[in-house]
């Protein structure tokens, strides 16, 4: 069954190490994607996502644009980040393996994502909707996000393992009748 993700109903968030003993959290707003979804035979199971880097937000404009910038995720060059999965695993009922290349800048790097699907339900406009939670953790550099500042008592600013956290709300597409 083919769904497309809601964006409205769905987040992108991450959450990083700052100064070694906090934990800073910030999401993207704009997001979109398709999944093929076979929860009886999950090898004919698929997703492709686009997420839209100028939406991010930490609740800091000053600390967006700096993430914004080329020191970082180089927006104006590089607007998108992308997944497209490789291979689906189940591993149990509601919990599956998602692997597939994510793509950060210039850079794309095999990971793999831990996704629980949360079921189907009917919406109260007449759509068939199903939810998933999708995570993963990434380390920053290997992307090209090498920006970083040591402290003077030892460690640096932000930390090289990013935590990615993906709560996707889907929308059924029913075919249309010839």
């Amino acid at each position: 069954m083919k769904w497309v993700i809601d964006g409205s109903h769905s987040s992108a968030e991450f959450a990083v190490k700052h100064l070694m003993v906090s934990t800073v959290k910030g999401h993207f707003s704009e997001m979109a994607g398709e999944i093929e979804f076979d929860d009886a035979n999950p090898a004919n199971s698929a997703v492709e996502a686009t997420i839209q880097v100028a939406s991010i937000n930490t609740r800091d404009e000053k600390r967006d644009g700096h993430l914004k910038s080329a020191e970082f995720f180089e927006a104006e060059k590089y607007p998108t980040i992308t997944f497209k999965s490789t291979k689906v695993e189940k591993v149990s009922d509601t919990d599956h393996k998602v692997t597939g290349n994510l793509t950060i800048r210039d850079v794309t790097k095999e990971v793999v994502m831990d996704v629980e699907y949360a079921g189907q339900s009917k919406s109260p406009f007449g759509d068939t909707r199903s939810g998933f939670t999708g995570k993963t953790t990434i380390n920053r550099k290997d992307f090209g996000l090498n920006w970083n500042v040591a402290l003077e008592a030892g460690g640096v600013m932000v930390s090289e393992k990013v935590n990615i956290i993906l709560e996707i709300e889907a929308i059924l597409q029913v075919p249309v009748a010839a």
